[in-house]
């Protein structure tokens, strides 16, 4: 057996005692799914489906973006609230097991929420952020100083009945979804790297995964418009406080300009960390009424709290994300540059 010192046998012993007296098993994540949320979700839902047996389906508030869609079972329903809102409502009171996964809990999955919260099915909670909303569920696997949800499961699933510690008996599909939910949540190996984590990818690389695959899917199918618009973006928008950070701001006018979809501003934050001066990077994406925030830094600054602070959110201590609302944090959205410069001042100093 391969018990990390961060799981608990009993917890994982109820869990496969929940999933045994389970008929239909749902899997959820966040709103605007990444690649860590799709990832664990694929992976789940394929082991319950193909090593437990069980009536298994996936229930995510957004449609993901286009390079994560290779996730995706072939046959095992996944269900976008954003695309079939009453098949996926359905399946939430049809269920008797859910099962949360890369979130700290139900109030992240939005338009889901309430849903969720009323179910009278089991709920079981496995997540890497801080600050779980524990009350809500029965089951919690919590574990901040790890990579991913996907890392997390990956050490469950190697505890559960008939898997003897053995990466060769998951599923290969599962196998894959789990190295790639890791894979983007490291920024591929770049940030949030434990031991743990290149153990996992060792593992699974022995057990088969085939690692240029999964990179070739999740880095080189981008849309010509998506590359032109990061190097716009890092040409014409990028600006360095004389305290070290760098933000950027995607105003709708630039994202209609080259025509951006969902997810293809994912990873634009990361790139002005590979200047010397600049400590934290900062991206802002208009949305209604709000810009979304990403936020990372270098060892010894902490995104975590600066996002707490600044941004109504929180995260991971060098990689995190919130919100910028106008009229209540700024006055009009086009005020956002001058927050970020106060906010450089105030927090770097």
């Amino acid at each position: 057996m391969v018990m990390t010192a961060f799981l608990q046998p009993e917890l994982v012993r109820r869990l496969s005692g929940q999933i045994d007296r389970a008929s239909k098993v749902t899997v959820a994540a966040h709103a605007r799914p990444d690649g860590d949320a799709l990832g664990s979700c694929a992976a789940l839902a394929e082991y319950l489906t193909t090593c437990r047996g069980k009536d298994t389906a996936a229930i995510l508030p957004d449609t993901p973006p286009r390079n994560l869609r290779f996730l995706l079972p072939d046959v095992i329903p996944f269900l976008f609230h954003d695309a079939e809102p009453e098949n996926a409502l359905r399946r939430i009171r049809e269920s008797d097991l859910v099962i949360l996964l890369d979130c700290s809990g139900f109030s992240r999955t939005e338009g889901l929420e309430v849903p969720f919260r009323e179910s009278g099915a089991g709920k079981v909670l496995i997540d890497h952020h801080l600050n779980p909303e524990t009350e809500d569920f029965s089951l919690v696997f919590s574990t901040p100083g790890i990579s991913s949800a996907s890392e997390l499961l990956y050490w469950i699933l190697l505890e559960m009945p008939g898997m003897d510690g053995n990466p060769r008996r998951l599923p290969p599909r599962c196998a894959a979804a789990l190295l790639s939910g890791m894979t983007t949540d490291t920024n591929n190996f770049a940030n949030s790297v434990f031991p743990s984590t290149l153990r996992m990818a060792s593992q699974l690389l022995e057990a088969g995964v085939d690692r240029d695959a999964i990179l070739t899917e999740l880095y080189q199918r981008s849309r010509e418009n998506r590359v032109r618009a990061m190097g716009y973006l890092q040409n014409e928008g990028l600006h360095i406080t004389p305290e070290g950070v760098a933000y950027m701001i995607a105003t709708r006018e630039i994202q209609d300009r080259f025509g951006l979809e969902e997810g293809e501003t994912e990873g634009l934050v990361n790139i002005p960390l590979s200047i010397e001066q600049v400590r934290m990077s900062i991206l802002l994406k208009e949305g209604d009424g709000q810009y979304r925030v990403s936020l990372r830094s270098k060892k010894g600054i902490s995104a975590q709290r600066c996002a707490a602070a600044w941004f109504n959110g929180g995260g991971h201590e060098n990689a995190s994300g919130g919100k910028l609302l106008w009229p209540r944090d700024i006055a009009r959205k086009e005020d956002a540059a001058a927050y970020l410069e106060m906010v450089s001042k105030e927090f770097m100093k």
